[in-house]
C-alpha cells in the first residue's frame, strides 16, 4: 500500500463537471494498493497518515497533526502509484490491486480514517475520472508505503 499525502490549503475533486468532494486545510491523501497487499494494513497506515506531525506551530516547525490543527481529508483511489516504468515507455500495471479488492480496501480505509478522525472523510469515487485540485501548501509531500512502515 502506498498514499502520497499533500498537506493542502484546499482541494476539491471534481467528477462529470459536478465537485463530489472538497476539503479547505488538511491532507489531500492518493491511495493506491499492490498485489499481496492484506487487509491488516489499513490500520497501521490510517493511524500513520492521520497522526504524522506535519502541520506548522507557533514557531514554523512541522510539529502539529491533523488534529491539532483540525485539518480535513481528501482521499482519492489511485492505482497509478504502482505504475512499473522499468520498461519502455508504456508503464505496466499489473502489480496495482484488482480493482474489487482495492475498491474494498479504499473503503475500508476511508471508513478507518473516519473512525480515528471522528470526521468525514471526503472521496472521489474508485475508478472514475477525476479532476482534483489543489493547492498543496509549503510544498509539503510525503510518501508512506507499507513495506516500510507496517511490519509483517
Amino acid at each position: 500500500m502506498k498514499i502520497v499525502i499533500q498537506r493542502v490549503k484546499y482541494a476539491s475533486v471534481t467528477i462529470e463537471g459536478k465537485v463530489h468532494g472538497k476539503i479547505d486545510s488538511g491532507i489531500m491523501a492518493l491511495i493506491g494498493f499492490k498485489e499481496g497487499d492484506e487487509e491488516s494494513l489499513l490500520k497501521p497506515m490510517a493511524e500513520k497518515m492521520t497522526g504524522l506531525r506535519i502541520f506548522e506551530d507557533e514557531n514554523e516547525r512541522m510539529n502539529l497533526s491533523l488534529a491539532d490543527v483540525g485539518g480535513d481529508i481528501l482521499a482519492i483511489s489511485q492505482f497509478t502509484l504502482y505504475a512499473d516504468c522499468r520498461k519502455g515507455k508504456r508503464p505496466s500495471f499489473t502489480d496495482a490491486l484488482k480493482p474489487d479488492k482495492a475498491n474494498e480496501f479504499y473503503e475500508k480505509f476511508v471508513k478507518i480514517c473516519e473512525d480515528l478522525t471522528g470526521k468525514k472523510i471526503e472521496t472521489g469515487i474508485f475508478g472514475a475520472d477525476m479532476k482534483v485540485e489543489l493547492l498543496n501548501d509549503g510544498p509539503v509531500t510525503i510518501i508512506l508505503d507499507s513495506d516500510e512502515i507496517v511490519k509483517r
